[in-house]
């Protein structure tokens, strides 16, 4: 370790990587060892969500610390304009070393590539899997071999060359598992000759709820594509024969995806092992949102619904996080750079929305800490048919109003939309099956829901 003694931060962060497909949160359908190695050696977060269920705003937020009304990523179309306050830019200004390799998709040339990185190496958008080209510190360079290793070869070329007088803050960010799922060589015959299990809500009908659920076209049977696949079903199938089929053929290669990047981690995890580093590195495992596993018979995200929603999130800090902790109580993705900034000794800035987790990494919950989060989705019918909402989730409601012509919002004249309301109770119904809005039962909790939801909309500075 060099003069400086502050910890080091390493963020890892995959894509679309759902809480439910790692053995350290109760997965039926996968193990994830290295994974599981975080949160065995630290702390499991059980309650952490997005604000925004769609990776560039929520990448914009975990560098900002700002909801996406502010930062200017709403939605997939958005850059990041650099020239606005960031994480990294501030550790930088305090001594920190700072990376970011991988994933990137907030833009780029102009005021749209990373900034506050001493060193950056990333995908074009959403980048490819197999010999990707990369934009190091803006040239485009070509690469031979599979994404999220040749990512990880890069994030430990780094940090064995960096400054070792200065703490690092390094971003290594995942493009897998994004679809269009791609395997490596590695992993392509795992899971072969079984069956994963379905789902709860495999077949889910979309009734009792907002016309939004139904509407939306990320069915596992009729929308997944021959891309997505590998091939057509074989012929004579039936209509349910062809949803399970497609489903095995998903699952599978969604898994192994995420086969290759647990590995990867347990790579940086031996690197940091090997050199004496682990002691005073905070380790972050997330992805930017969570995704359908086939529940409610989809993949994909953007809903507010509990799959969509939760973020895994693990983190290791032996100095302060007691091994294999677990922590209930909520935390969102604003609330990532203030806890960077926080641990690097460093004020957090009033401009920031979110609040440092290390008090609820050391197992405190603070007095008055948030029971409530607002989520908002922008991008009204402009992919997989998802009608734009916002809402509020508390620990046991969630309540979501799809708003689009309430506000304006475009969309297809012969296809109009009303605004519309779901409650759930999650304490009674935790696959999110059965809107009780119109329940007379619920109607002081919907009364005081909204009042709640509109006060955090205006605290967070949502005035649209």
């Amino acid at each position: 370790m060099g003069s400086d003694s502050r910890p080091n931060i390493l963020f890892i962060m995959s894509d679309d990587h759902a809480a439910h497909a790692m053995s350290c949160y109760g997965s039926r359908i996968n193990e994830t060892p290295n994974l599981d190695r975080i949160a065995e050696e630290g702390m499991r977060f059980d309650n952490c969500f997005c604000t925004n269920s769609i990776c560039a705003p929520s990448r914009a937020t975990i560098l900002t610390g700002l909801y996406n009304h502010l930062n200017g990523v709403k939605t997939l179309g958005d850059g990041l304009d650099g020239r606005q306050q960031t994480v990294p830019k501030i550790l930088q200004k305090n001594g920190y070393q700072t990376g970011l390799i991988g994933k990137w998709h907030l833009g780029h040339g102009g005021v749209y590539d990373p900034t506050g990185f001493d060193y950056w190496n990333i995908l074009p958008d959403q980048g490819e899997y197999h010999n990707p080209s990369m934009y190091e510190m803006g040239e485009l360079k070509p690469y031979t071999g599979y994404v999220t290793d040749i990512i990880t070869d890069l994030s430990l070329e780094w940090l064995e060359n960096r400054d070792q007088d200065k703490p690092f803050f390094l971003m290594c960010h995942h493009k897998a598992p994004h679809r269009h799922w791609e395997p490596d060589d590695k992993h392509a015959h795992m899971y072969e000759d079984i069956d994963i299990p379905e789902p709860e809500t495999f077949y889910d009908d979309y009734s009792n709820r907002a016309a939004a659920a139904a509407a939306a076209t990320m069915r596992i049977d009729r929308d997944l594509n021959a891309l997505d696949t590998k091939g057509e079903p074989p012929e004579g199938l039936t209509p349910l024969e062809v949803k399970k089929w497609k489903y095995q053929r998903y699952i599978k290669d969604y898994l192994r995806c995420i086969a290759s990047v647990d590995d990867n981690v347990g790579r940086l995890l031996d690197y940091l092992d090997e050199k004496g580093l682990a002691d005073n590195t905070i380790v972050i495992y997330t992805s930017d949102q969570g995704f359908f596993l086939g529940d409610h018979g989809w993949y994909d995200k953007r809903f507010m619904y509990e799959e969509s929603l939760r973020m895994p999130f693990i983190v290791r800090y032996p100095k302060e996080i007691r091994p294999g902790s677990v922590q209930k109580a909520m935390a969102l993705n604003v609330d990532f750079a203030p806890t960077f900034l926080d641990y690097a000794g460093i004020d957090i800035p009033d401009h920031m929305q979110g609040s440092s987790l290390r008090p609820l990494m050391k197992g405190e919950v603070p007095e008055g800490w948030q029971t409530s989060m607002y989520y908002r989705y922008w991008m009204h019918l402009s992919h997989h048919g998802v009608y734009a909402h916002y809402g509020i989730r508390t620990e046991r409601y969630k309540l979501i109003y799809y708003y689009a012509e309430a506000l304006g919002t475009t969309h297809s004249i012969d296809d109009p939309k009303e605004p519309e309301w779901e409650l759930f109770d999650l304490q009674q119904d935790p696959y999110e099956l059965n809107s009780v809005y119109h329940d007379p039962e619920y109607a002081d909790t919907v009364r005081s829901l909204k009042e709640q939801l509109y006060r955090l909309k205006e605290k967070v500075k949502d005035y649209e």
